[in-house]
């Protein structure tokens, strides 16, 4: 759960002869990593694709388009292979063509109605001149620029200037102008325009008055239209008979194709093939069963990694694959976001799967928010739950759902209100707060005092809240140091593991219970000799080694780095912190809302203001909105920064390269 798959190094060679059937059993089995050969030994090269491997190309790079343009969606399930290949020797290909050939009637016909479109505003515009276009532009020896201006008034009074007028040809109508002249007087109108500030017109082609020319180029814009939606509706009936077909073909040809042109993944000779790859070591057995058919020479070898410390040492290593449980599996895409983790090191995806919404929900806390992510969750679901990533990503905002209202329950918030003396929530409330509390051993070590339910985090609750994130972000990075220690110690031993990681676990817990004591404790002052302030001094002096020997700072880098990074760590802490100034913010810009718009409406109504009442409900309803949209943001950007740059900083490597099947996995076919 919290570790990759374990890989193992898969070496095949034989006849050049068996390349092909090599290749397919590799699709086949459908776990196998081909690492793509360098080509840098001497006598061996590169393969060359398939002869076939341009047909299947170029259908697939005609599939791609119209699966980019059609955005079908396959609900029903994988279709069968045979079903496929029918298809395709069928006339699936020929309807290809011809919906390509309506997707490409489309695409021109949106842009000659782009073109009419500016065309008909440029005509609307020009028309109050009344000109012929072919006097505007049929004539060489003259200069002739038409424009927009703001200052209409203004018009004769500057091309009046220096007796410019009596040299020109001018005419306005409304606030458009039209000036002809000789080139040696075109530089003086265009700065008298520019007095004007007028907006260039690109005087249009055709011949006519602009007036005239307008009907014949709606007539075109209403034929553009008709054609447009005729394209529309083939598309929609093509996507009905056709959708489901192309989604699986598209698998299909992809997968054909990493066949056959996979040997460029291989060294070759003229008589022999070689090919490097990597498979989960669980199928180590199965994998050396079925590619021996077409190899001479097969090993399968675990990956073992070497315990160095050595920089210059490089460990090729193999690619991961997520062996998260399938409830948790939806995190990935978090994970992702960073780089999955380095080979052999600890995977957080289980973790986040459970951190992430309990600090989005701690953030945002409200029961009417929570409810409305959920539905929007449902609705991700049902539009997009079909693919992998709508399903994750709609998984991901139930989650987020259900925390916040959870959390909701727990301070009686809903839409900004406080509801535990709102019936019928006022008996439940009365219930909670007697049956819950925190032990009391619990509740005086913390110096907590406000811990039942509700907590009301805005009120009598908040000393406990900022409290309760501090505690909080404590105990995360601590989690996320220990996971580092075991990091560095499965990849290097016991003594870089507790100098790089253990000294950060000493001066945590030492600054910790030092700040703790001081601030509890008037008998010790901040710099009392204490176990605690001991500890720190102590991690301090093991973090100076860790920099200086084991991670190359040397004894200068490490003796200016260790109290800078001891500072660092104090405002990793503190940064927890704004899980309860986002959260209180939130609150307050509800409850803004509510007192100017929802409690104004009811004293409007019980007044009979009526107009004033609608105004304060749409006010109430404008900030109700704007809070739920920051409630999504806000929270998810600061529950991302302290798993992000807090907590995985502490162990996580991301440089780990995604586990690609050759020949993709099976989505959408069943039997390939």
């Amino acid at each position: 759960m919290f570790n990759v798959v374990e890989m193992s190094r898969l070496v095949m060679a034989g006849s050049s002869s068996d390349l092909d059937s090599a290749l397919r059993l590799c699709a086949d089995l459908g776990n196998v990593h081909i690492t793509p050969y360098s080509g840098d030994e001497e006598g061996i090269s590169i393969g060359t694709p398939h002869p076939d491997a341009d047909d299947v190309s170029s259908l697939l790079a005609k599939v791609r388009a119209a699966t980019q343009e059609l955005n079908c969606a396959n609900r029903d399930g994988p279709i069968s292979i045979s079903a496929v290949k029918k298809a395709l020797e069928g006339d699936f290909v020929s309807n290809l063509d011809s919906i390509l050939a309506v997707i490409t009637e489309e695409g021109a016909a949106e842009a000659e109605l782009a073109r009419m479109s500016e065309r008909v505003s440029v005509l609307e515009t020009m028309s109050p001149l009344g000109i012929k276009l072919e006097l505007m532009t049929g004539i060489n020896a003259l200069e002739v620029y038409v424009g927009e201006v703001g200052k209409t008034s203004k018009i004769r009074q500057v091309f009046s200037q220096d007796g410019l007028v009596d040299r020109i040809e001018l005419h306005a109508a409304g606030n458009v102008v039209a000036v002809a002249c000789e080139g040696k007087e075109a530089a003086e109108v265009q700065m008298a325009l520019g007095e004007l500030g007028a907006k260039p017109i690109q005087i249009p082609s055709g011949e006519g008055k602009p007036s005239e020319l307008l009907g014949e180029a709606r007539k075109n814009i209403t034929k553009l239209e008709k054609t447009i939606a005729s394209c529309i509706e083939s598309k929609e009936v093509w996507i009905n008979s056709n959708g489901r077909m192309l989604i699986a073909v598209d698998e299909h040809l992809s997968r054909e194709n990493d066949i056959l042109t996979g040997h460029t993944l291989c060294a070759t000779s003229a008589h022999a093939y070689a090919l490097e790859a990597w498979i989960p070591t669980s199928v180590s057995k199965e994998a050396s069963a079925v590619l021996s058919k077409a190899s001479s020479h097969l090993t399968i070898t675990e990956f073992v990694e070497d315990h160095h410390h050595d920089d210059d040492h490089q460990t090729e290593y193999p690619p991961v694959e997520y062996d998260t449980l399938e409830a948790t599996k939806h995190a990935s895409v978090l994970t992702n976001l960073v780089g999955r983790p380095k080979y052999g090191t600890f995977d957080p995806t289980s973790m986040m799967a459970f951190t992430f919404p309990i600090f989005y929900g701690l953030i945002l806390g409200d029961i009417g928010y929570g409810l409305i992510i959920m539905m929007i969750s449902l609705a991700l679901k049902s539009k997009f739950g079909h693919i992998p990533e709508g399903a994750y990503a709609s998984r991901i905002m139930m989650n987020m759902g259900i925390a916040t209202l959870i959390f909701g329950v727990i301070t009686a918030e809903a839409f900004g209100f406080i509801i535990d003396h709102w019936y019928p929530f006022e008996a439940f409330y009365h219930w909670t707060k007697d049956a819950f509390h925190l032990p009391h051993f619990f509740v005086d070590t913390l110096k907590l005092s406000d811990t039942h339910i509700p907590f009301h985090r805005v009120g009598d609750g908040m000393a406990d809240y900022m409290l309760l994130t501090v505690y909080l972000g404590a105990a995360h990075l601590v989690i996320g140091f220990l996971i580092g220690f075991m990091n560095v110690y499965k990849a290097h031993g016991i003594v870089p593991a507790f100098f790089e990681k253990g000294s950060w676990m000493f001066l945590l817990f030492g600054g910790f219970g030092h700040i703790f004591r001081f601030l509890t404790d008037e008998r010790y002052g901040l710099f009392t000799l204490t176990g605690w302030s001991i500890s720190i001094l102590f991690g301090l002096g093991c973090l100076i080694i860790g920099l200086a020997i084991f991670e190359k700072f040397g004894w200068v880098g490490g003796l200016i780095m260790g109290p800078i990074e001891l500072f660092g760590l104090l405002a990793n802490t503190l940064s927890y912190l704004r899980i309860m100034a986002v959260g209180v913010a939130g609150v307050k810009i509800a409850e803004l809302g509510n007192e100017m718009g929802f409690h104004n409406m009811l004293l409007s109504f019980e007044e009979g203001h009526y107009i004033t009442m609608v105004l304060c409900f749409a006010l109430w309803i404008a900030v109700q909105v704007f809070a739920l949209l920051l409630g999504i943001l806000s929270p998810s950007i600061h529950a991302v920064r302290l798993h992000f740059v807090e907590w995985m900083s502490k162990f996580h490597d991301g440089s780990g390269l995604a586990f690609s099947p050759f020949g993709g996995r099976a989505l959408h076919v069943e039997g390939s």
